[in-house]
């Protein structure tokens, strides 16, 4: 079998013992799962018992590349990585960019597995196939940023990438990230994983190149990918120009840009002073991960406002929102600060956002006084109250120490009912598009297998218009179900297996001007990664074995989740969002009650071939290759039928 594509090479580590075991990539894995979530979701499932705890050392943390990680084909630096999250209970999966993930490759590795946990502050070296554990106790302590320049430093050479935590990993805080030059692995506390293991940071570089099983198909198959791209009306007029700092002015012309928590979603305007024209005035250049046309992250220095002279890449849309309209913030300078602190302490911003709105609504209804914020006036608005939390929740500070585990574990601390102001599903905190007004968005929130997720399939059709596979009424439950179902396997078949950056997909070749019948269309546009994939590995991966791939990835990971625990109970959005309208703005008037929610809940389950609970019947779990998974249901009581 002729795998290029890929490294060959899993790398098995074993903190407690200090033990390395290098085996041959799995052909199995590969053919079924690809790469990336896929290698994740598959060996988490198959290596970790049911109730293991997510801090304790039986846990994986697994960093995984796609078959096209590393090669010519552009915005493919991407890898995922994925452990029973601490923060939610569920797969814990997110997937990052950058350079770390191509230099793995070169390092000679698809997969690093690594379990047990070291019994002081220890970094892992992956240089040119060979492993080894050094000692990371004067590392301990350091950000982020220090931490990459320190390691550079002492290592002999250069050329070597990192993945490393923070302060907030090291004090186990369940919001805390991994942070790899200036990219984030951001959600579901992975970085409190590495921070129980006492594993500080894991460094790569190798000289080896990603061999292309089959050059000439590949190179065709690139060019038209490339065309694609080229001939998007705004990839790189607007997208590479801006990043995603535009759709903070994107949502609020829909109506749903969320604000205060949620509590006040179209009666307040932050897209003039934190949009995409304040933040362009900031840029001083672009940083793109490695082999990425785009080139969508900025760098950018705050001119004016309370804090000037502040360097950040980004902030992202999300992070814009997380710590601007989400908590009452107009100042920029202020977003770009809590950006760049949350990157150097290791701390996921979406979810530190959400915990301080939480707070701050709280604050504002009387909840919480000053006597438990340690004195800090936590009114939205207040941007020297959010950075001061920032640094305390990073080092599990006074009020900081509550917050620090996101707002379940805050709201069941507090009690007296801040439990019906917890923005999140399974415990992880909503991102910045207000469901009310995005049905489809809704479904995904509720069902994706991290949580409230918005990347596990983004409801492109909803926020940027694109017509494909078809039209799509946002305020409509009907279609929504079975659009969430197919964004869910598109997401998962051509970007998170195949490791290509998510928004360049939606972009460039899932918009086009294109005429044809939805089945034409939806295969025209899986072929081109077919292609490319198929050529890269020599493997046979049809535009049909793609979308298998897809439902096969995010049906093994619900099952992970089904035998954890979680029920269809789990599969809701918070009450807020079924009782109260967004009050304000184009989408006035919209929420998602329970009706609507059991009735996409259905159909949603029937298109994947669940029944009523979210089980995978015994057939759909035949088609999918995942036999062996019946007996574990049947063990969790659930008896697929």
């Amino acid at each position: 079998m002729n795998t290029g594509g890929y490294a060959g090479k899993t790398a098995w580590i074993d903190l407690t013992h200090k033990e390395v075991e290098i085996t041959t990539t799995d052909s199995e894995l590969m053919k079924l799962y690809m790469g990336g979530t896929g290698f994740g979701v598959k060996l988490l499932y198959d290596h970790i018992k049911p109730g293991t705890d997510p801090l304790g050392p039986e846990n994986l943390l697994i960093f995984a590349a796609g078959p096209l990680t590393g090669s010519d084909s552009p915005s493919s630096s991407r890898m995922a990585v994925t452990a029973r999250s601490p923060l939610t209970g569920a797969v814990g999966m997110a997937t990052s960019g950058g350079h770390f993930p191509s230099e793995m490759k070169y390092a000679g590795f698809d997969i690093i597995v690594i379990k047990g946990a070291a019994k002081e502050p220890t970094y892992l070296l992956l240089d040119k196939g060979r492993v080894s554990f050094r000692s990371a106790k004067k590392l301990w302590g350091m950000n982020t940023f220090d931490c990459q320049e320190f390691i550079k430093e002492d290592l002999p050479g250069n050329g070597y990438r990192i993945a490393c935590i923070g302060q907030a990993g090291e004090k186990i805080s369940l919001l805390a990230s991994i942070i790899n030059e200036r990219r984030a692995a951001g959600r579901k506390g992975l970085g409190a994983v590495m921070g129980a293991k006492k594993l500080k940071a894991v460094v790569v570089r190798g000289d080896r190149k990603v061999a292309i099983a089959e050059p000439e198909r590949f190179q065709t198959a690139l060019v038209e990918l490339l065309r694609r791209y080229k001939a998007h009306p705004t990839l790189y007029s607007s997208f590479s120009k801006h990043g995603t700092s535009a759709l903070v002015d994107g949502t609020s012309e829909l109506g749903i840009f969320p604000t205060h928590n949620y509590s006040a979603t179209g009666l307040y305007d932050y897209a003039e002073d934190t949009g995409y024209e304040t933040q362009d005035q900031d840029i001083v250049r672009r940083n793109p991960c490695r082999c990425c046309p785009a080139a969508c992250s900025q760098v950018r220095i705050s001119q004016e406002g309370d804090y000037p002279g502040v360097l950040t890449e980004g902030p992202e849309f999300e992070t814009a929102w997380a710590f601007g309209g989400n908590t009452g913030v107009s100042d920029v300078s202020a977003i770009y600060l809590a950006d760049r602190l949350c990157d150097e302490y290791g701390l996921d911003t979406i979810s530190v956002g959400s915990v301080i709105g939480f707070a701050m609504e709280l604050y504002e209804r009387g909840i919480i006084t000053s006597k438990e914020t340690d004195g800090l006036e936590l009114n939205f608005g207040n941007h020297q109250a959010q950075i001061e939390l920032i640094h305390k929740i990073a080092f599990r500070k006074e009020f900081g120490d509550i917050l620090a585990d996101g707002v379940v574990k805050a709201s069941e601390r507090i009690g007296r009912g801040s439990e019906s102001y917890a923005m999140h599903v399974k415990g992880l905190e909503l991102p910045a598009y207000d469901v009310r007004g995005a049905k489809t968005h809704g479904v995904n929130y509720s069902t994706a297998f991290t949580g409230g997720d918005h990347n596990r399939g983004y409801a492109f059709q909803e926020i940027f218009g694109i017509p494909v596979p078809i039209s799509y009424d946002r305020f409509s439950i009907d279609g929504a179900a079975e659009l969430c179902m197919w964004n869910q396997i598109m997401e998962m078949a051509l970007c998170d297996c195949p490791m290509i950056c998510a928004f360049m997909i939606s972009e460039g070749l899932l918009r086009d001007e294109e005429q044809g019948n939805t089945q034409e269309l939806t295969e025209r546009r899986i072929g081109t990664v077919s292609e490319l994939v198929s050529a890269a590995t020599g493997l046979a991966f049809t535009p049909a074995e793609l979308i298998l791939l897809g439902e096969r990835v995010n049906t093994l990971a619900r099952c992970f989740n089904l035998r954890e625990g979680f029920t269809r109970a789990d599969d809701y959005l918070p009450e807020r969002l079924t009782v109260e309208p967004i009050p304000g703005g184009p989408s006035k008037g919209a929420l998602t009650s329970l009706e609507e929610q059991d009735t996409m809940l259905d159909r949603y389950y029937a298109a994947f071939g669940y029944d009523h609970g979210g089980v995978p019947t015994k057939e759909r779990l035949k088609k999918l290759s995942l036999d062996f998974v019946t007996e574990d249901l049947q063990k969790a009581g659930l008896n697929p039928r």
